[in-house]
C-alpha cells in the first residue's frame, strides 16, 4: 500500500511539474534566425553600436485594455521577451503584445478557442515590423555574434564586486576591446574588466592583469555565502568558483571546533570558521593578503576566535600549528574536532611532509596515542592527464611518503573544478596519526616503482611507499 501511495504521490508532482513547464517562457532568442543580430557585425573588434540595427517581422495581438486581463495568460508563455523590449505597449488607444515568432508563425499556432470565448478573433493578429537595436541583446547574444565561429567563444567570467575577471584564449586576445566594452555595457554595476596577463605566482598567490575596459580601480566589496570580504583583487588570490567549497569545508566544522588554515588568503575558510566560533589560526605569505585578512576578520567581528599570522606554509605547520596542536592534546578536554585546510593547490602538497616527524617521543611522552585527537587535513591539488583522481592521489601519497586508504586514514579524494581540458582540481582529505606524526620519509620502506604518469614536464616517476 505504501508503494502505491508513493507511485501515485510521484505521478501527481510529475504532472504539477509539466503544468508549470507548460506555463514557462521557454523558446531561445538565439534559435531563431529572424531575431539574431546581422550577420555583418560577425568579426567586428571596436564596437559600432548603430551596425546593430534590424527590422523583423513579428507576430502581435491587439486589444482593447480591457481585455488584457483575460488575454494574458492564454499567450503569456509566447510572449516576445529581449532586453529593454517591452512586449505589451499602448498602441493607439489599445494595448499590443509582442509575440514570439518561433512558436507562433501563424494565427493558429495560437489557443485560438480560448481566444474566441474571449472575443479575440483573427482580426487582432497580425505580422509587422519591429526595429531591434544595440540595447535589445544580451552580452551573451551579442558575443556570438561577433566572435569567429569557428573557433570557441567566451564561455565563462568572473564577477568579483564591480570586477569581471576574464581568463581569454590566445584566439579571442584580438577582440579583448570589444569584449570589454560588451561586457561593461551590459553587465549591472560592472565597472572594471580585466584580463589574465600571467600565470599565478605560486609565491604570494596573485598574477598580472590587463585593464581592457572601465576603471583602474581594483578593490573590491564581495559577499561569499553571505560573509562580506573586501580586498584589492589586484594583489591576493580570490576565486568566486571555489564558494561551494569554501561552504562545504565550514560546514564540516561546529562551534569550538579547531582550524588552522595553512594559506588563508583573505579569509574565505578562515573568516567564517571564526564567525561560527571555531578557535582558528590562519597563516598567508603574502602581505597583502594578511592585511586584508585582519580587515575581515576586523570587518566581520570574529577577531576573538582568530589568531593571525605572516609566515610561509612550512614555518607556520612546523612551529605555529606544531605548538598549539601539542598544548591542546595535553589538555583534558578533546571534544571537538580539529581541521587543517591547504588551499594552495599547485603546490600545497609540497608541504605535507612537515607533518612528518613532526613531534617526538619527549614531546608525547606523558599522552596516550591512541587517545590524541589527531587533525583531518584537507589539502587541495591539480592533476592533469587522464584518471586525475588516481594521479592527485598518488601525488599526495608520494610527497606524504605514506600510503593512504579509507579506513585507516579516512580517505576521501573529491573533484572541486575542472581547471582545463584534462586538468582537474581536487581536494583529498585524510586524517593524520601518531605514526606520520612522529617518523620522517626516511624511515619508511619503499616498494618498487610501479607506474609512471604523464602529466606536467616537472612530474617524475611516482614511488610507492609503504607505512611501517
Amino acid at each position: 500500500m505504501q508503494l502505491i501511495k508513493l507511485i501515485s504521490q510521484l505521478r501527481v508532482q510529475q504532472q504539477q511539474l509539466r503544468q508549470i513547464l507548460r506555463q514557462r517562457h521557454y523558446f531561445k532568442n538565439m534559435e531563431c534566425p529572424e531575431l539574431l543580430p546581422p550577420a555583418n557585425v560577425r568579426g567586428m573588434r571596436h564596437l559600432q553600436r548603430g551596425e546593430f540595427k534590424k527590422n523583423v517581422q513579428v507576430p502581435r495581438l491587439r486589444i482593447n485594455e480591457s481585455q488584457v486581463d483575460h488575454v494574458m495568460p492564454l499567450v503569456k508563455k509566447f510572449m516576445l521577451k529581449m532586453e529593454k523590449l517591452k512586449p505589451v505597449r499602448p498602441v493607439a488607444q489599445q494595448k499590443e503584445i509582442l509575440l514570439h515568432p518561433l512558436p507562433i508563425t501563424k494565427w493558429e499556432s495560437l489557443p485560438t478557442e480560448e481566444l474566441a470565448k474571449r472575443d479575440i478573433t483573427e482580426q487582432n493578429f497580425s505580422f509587422s515590423q519591429l526595429e531591434l537595436v544595440y540595447d535589445n541583446w544580451t552580452a551573451n547574444e551579442i558575443l556570438k555574434s561577433i566572435l569567429p565561429l569557428e573557433e570557441e567563444g567566451l564561455t565563462s567570467y568572473s564577477r568579483i564586486g564591480h570586477i569581471v575577471h576574464l581568463n581569454l584564449r590566445d584566439h579571442l586576445l584580438p577582440f579583448k576591446s570589444i569584449i570589454g566594452q560588451i561586457l561593461l555595457d551590459k553587465l549591472p554595476n560592472c565597472r572594471s574588466v580585466v584580463n589574465k596577463a600571467s600565470t599565478i605566482d605560486n609565491t604570494y598567490r596573485n598574477f598580472q592583469m590587463e585593464l581592457i575596459c572601465g576603471q583602474d580601480d581594483y578593490q573590491v566589496e564581495t559577499k561569499e555565502n553571505g560573509i562580506p570580504f573586501e580586498f584589492d583583487f589586484s594583489q591576493v588570490y580570490w576565486n568566486p568558483r571555489l564558494s561551494t567549497e569554501h561552504e562545504r569545508i565550514v560546514k564540516l566544522l561546529q562551534p569550538g571546533d579547531v582550524l588552522y588554515d595553512v594559506f588563508a588568503g583573505v579569509g574565505p575558510f578562515s573568516v567564517p570558521a571564526a564567525k561560527k566560533r571555531c578557535q582558528v589560526m590562519a597563516n598567508d605569505l603574502n602581505p597583502h593578503s594578511f592585511q586584508w585578512l585582519q580587515h575581515n576578520a576586523k570587518r566581520n567581528k570574529c577577531l576573538n576566535n582568530i589568531q593571525m599570522f605572516n609566515k610561509d606554509g612550512r614555518e607556520f605547520i612546523l612551529k605555529d600549528l606544531q605548538r598549539d596542536l601539542l598544548e591542546r592534546w595535553h589538555k583534558s578536554d578533546s571534544n571537538y574536532s580539529i581541521h587543517i585546510t591547504m588551499n594552495l593547490p599547485a603546490m600545497a602538497v609540497e608541504f605535507l611532509d612537515a607533518f612528518r616527524a613532526l613531534y617526538n617521543d619527549k614531546d608525547l611522552h606523558d599522552l596516550s596515542k591512541d587517545l590524541l585527537n589527531y587533525p583531518t587535513v584537507h589539502v587541495y591539488a591539480f592533476a592533469k592527464g587522464e584518471n586525475t583522481k588516481d594521479l592527485v592521489k598518488e601525488l599526495v601519497e608520494q610527497n606524504l611518503g605514506c600510503s593512504l586508504n579509507a579506513e585507516e586514514n579516512s580517505l576521501n579524494i573529491s573533484f572541486v573544478r575542472n581547471v582545463a581540458p584534462k586538468k582537474d582540481m581536487y581536494r583529498v582529505t585524510f586524517k593524520l596519526n601518531y605514526h606520520l606524526l612522529t617518523t620522517t620519509k626516511e624511515t619508511e620502506t619503499t616498494e618498487p616503482v610501479v607506474k609512471k604518469r604523464k602529466a606536467d614536464d616537472s612530474d617524475v616517476a611516482l614511488t610507492k611507499v609503504k607505512c611501517i
